[in-house]
């Protein structure tokens, strides 16, 4: 089995029956000793009740849950009322994120970047919480500039972040590359890479397209040509994300942290190939 450290991240099922096939799916992929297992956040706090229920389950079972966070939509007061309600339940770690605005509305809110988002936490709760943010080898999708979005992510960590987990990315030297810029600017947080196991083509280009993930031209073209084999991108999956995760070793990552999609048969295959 793997030999590094991992996080998990899952999102909240909307039925009964997701809650139900996501609390299998942690039985099994606890088997990995996870530091901490994340739970996403809709849309302007679409799903803050689901996340917080997800992460009180993982605690139950003897995990560390951690919500993530957004501030999208937000105001300073709600802001510090959800700090208030994460510190009454126990949570010390959290993931910080600007957010997306939720479909239909025009209005920010209070706040438009997860600098504010973080240093109205450091200023609530001071370094109660471990503090999880953002990074993006690749360039944010709607950054000015690669200089800009990397002076962004250094007024996060001014702000008081206390690590980073990457967007996903299938590029080593994208993420290599990223560390040593915000090395070169006296930046020493670990930034943790994010892997996203690959299953299915079209949902994973759709999400790459959607992100700013590029995926290699090489690598597009190998998924495309297997149609609908599913069996095949599997196989093919593994192999490149084995890889990927192996230099990703090599060069000295911290941890990683897998995008399960709520599923873990494809991040136990790959949390198994890795090193063989």
């Amino acid at each position: 089995m793997i030999n590094i450290p991992v996080s998990l991240e899952f999102f909240p099922p909307k039925t009964p029956e997701g809650m139900a096939k996501l609390a299998a799916a942690r039985a099994e992929l606890y088997a990995l000793k996870p530091e901490f297992c994340s739970v996403t956040y809709g849309a302007g706090g679409s799903t803050q009740m689901g996340t917080l229920q997800v992460v009180q389950a993982i605690r139950d079972e003897g995990a560390v849950g951690v919500p993530h966070f957004t501030c999208i939509g937000a105001t300073r007061a709600s802001v510090g009322e959800t700090l208030d309600g994460f510190k009454a339940a126990g949570f010390k770690r959290l993931v910080a994120l600007r957010g997306d605005l939720p479909s239909g509305s025009g209005s920010f809110g209070e706040f438009r970047y997860a600098t504010e988002l973080i240093e109205a936490i450091r200023r609530h709760s001071d370094d109660h919480f471990h503090i999880e943010v953002a990074a993006y080898p690749e360039t944010h999708p709607q950054a000015r500039s690669p200089e800009a979005d990397l002076k962004a992510f250094a007024a996060k960590v001014a702000a008081g972040a206390n690590s980073a987990i990457t967007q996903m990315f299938f590029n080593a030297d994208a993420y290599f590359r990223f560390v040593d810029e915000v090395r070169a600017m006296g930046i020493e947080i670990p930034i943790v890479p994010g892997i996203m196991p690959i299953t299915n083509s079209s949902g994973l280009m759709r999400f790459a397209d959607n992100s700013g993930c590029e995926i290699p031209r090489w690598m597009r073209l190998r998924l495309q040509s297997f149609g609908d084999d599913t069996k095949s991108i599997k196989a093919f999956g593994l192999d490149v994300m084995a890889a990927l995760c192996e230099r990703l070793i090599a060069g000295g990552v911290p941890s990683l942290h897998f995008y399960t999609m709520n599923q873990s048969a494809a991040t136990l295959a790959l949390a198994g190939a890795i090193g063989h």
